[in-house]
């Protein structure tokens, strides 16, 4: 295989990851200069996740495209370095890494500055040297870099943004950053990681070892179901920046709202037992979720 043939099998893999997405990235009904430039913006976020989780196709061919010698190829961190390095060349020369080449244009074209790209690496790095969260206050700065820069990356594509609506887009941001970690809890630990704030897992009597096992037991499901209910309040605090756009981009946002929504309640009917597996929506319970959103009801 080629170095060109390589780097388009790297860039491809990464954004189809898209379809496993909690919300829709770039759904076909947006305008295509849209899609474009919001699978950009994916394809960045996707990528510095899978350095920071280790998921990196095999063989460390990113690493390498980012100059990454072969000793440091499983050093997440030497790697985020090397990946920050690259995110600047997009800002001011020529980016290595496919998926920042292909962000490049979108940067231009939107006027996108670094902040919310460094704030994305941030999180990344703090995942690599902080594995728990005491507060929820904590957990909260924590979304500040690894959920909220997305959400202001689609107002700043979409020529939307004002300081409601990234007030709005944060607390959505967060909220489906906390549902994700809810359904991963098992996953989470596998790396060493938990999400659930200490300080909650005190009050309702949850030790580490409680999440080691199968499928949970009422103290486990009652602190996930607290937690729950933190994601929807969030969700409904940002719900009303769906109203206030208009066109195919109300659409999108109401699809990042009801994504989150669809979500809590597949954990709810699981009995908010995240242990065997992710609990997902099915489609219907989205389209359900998404029109309640669009009628402002939810």
């Amino acid at each position: 295989m080629t170095g060109t043939d390589t780097a388009t099998a790297l860039e491809r893999a990464t954004l189809d990851k898209a379809a496993r997405e909690n919300f829709p990235v770039a759904p076909f009904f947006l305008p295509r200069a849209w899609r474009t430039d919001l699978m950009a913006v994916y394809g960045f976020a996707r990528l510095v996740d899978d350095i920071g989780d280790g998921d990196l196709a095999p063989g460390g061919a990113d690493a390498r495209i980012l100059g990454v010698t072969p000793e440091q190829a499983d050093d997440r961190l030497a790697v985020l370095d090397a990946f920050e390095t690259d995110l600047r060349r997009v800002f001011d020369g020529s980016p290595h890494h496919p998926l920042l080449r292909r962000l490049q244009p979108t940067v231009r074209r939107r006027g996108l500055t670094p902040e919310p790209f460094l704030g994305l690496i941030a999180a990344n790095r703090q995942d690599q040297l902080v594995t728990r969260y005491e507060t929820y206050d904590d957990l909260r700065a924590y979304c500040e870099l690894s959920a909220n820069p997305v959400g202001r990356l689609v107002l700043a594509v979409t020529g939307t943004e004002t300081p409601e609506r990234v007030r709005r887009s944060d607390a959505i941001c967060t909220a489906l950053q906390i549902v994700e970690h809810l359904q991963d809890v098992a996953e989470d630990l596998g790396r060493d990681r938990i999400y659930l704030p200490a300080q909650d897992m005190k009050r309702f009597h949850v030790q580490e070892s409680d999440l080691a096992v199968p499928s949970a037991g009422a103290s486990v499901r009652a602190l996930v179901a607290f937690e729950c209910q933190r994601a929807r309040d969030l969700l409904n605090e940002g719900a009303p920046l769906v109203g206030s756009v208009h066109g195919r981009l109300k659409l999108l946002l109401a699809g990042f709202v009801a994504g989150g929504r669809a979500a809590v309640r597949a954990i709810a009917a699981a009995d908010h037992d995240v242990l065997p597996g992710p609990p997902r929506p099915g489609k219907l319970q989205l389209l359900r979720e998404a029109g309640t959103t669009l009628r402002g009801e939810g």
